[in-house]
């Protein structure tokens, strides 16, 4: 593992962001954020396009899941992205989901 991969495994993974729904209020989009790679679930929540139903992915994520990704709006991700960290059980459970080892992060 790369030294920048060791400090953000995320740019190598991208299961978070092909495994749930990035839902928010719509008083916290990010400024920024192009209202077009967003959907909207009610009349107060939306969410980034892609990650509603089914196997989601979002329009934003780009690279192959477990090999090298980035995200196309990470200035202006929305705060549900922000949250998720490496190592937490939902970032395990996407990473199995998608067929990849557990982290093991070091303290």
């Amino acid at each position: 593992m790369s030294e920048s991969e060791s400090s953000n495994p995320c740019l190598s993974c991208g299961a978070c962001c092909a495994s749930y729904r990035v839902s928010f209020h719509w008083a916290e989009t990010p400024p920024g954020l192009d209202e077009s790679l967003l959907q909207r679930l009610g009349p107060q929540q939306l969410c980034m396009s892609g990650t509603a139903y089914g196997a989601p992915r979002c329009v934003a994520l780009q690279g192959e899941i477990g090999r090298a990704v980035s995200c196309g709006v990470y200035a202006h991700r929305p705060p549900p992205c922000d949250e998720l960290k490496p190592g937490q059980p939902q970032c395990q459970r996407a990473r199995a989901r998608h067929g990849l080892p557990a982290l093991e992060l070091r303290p």
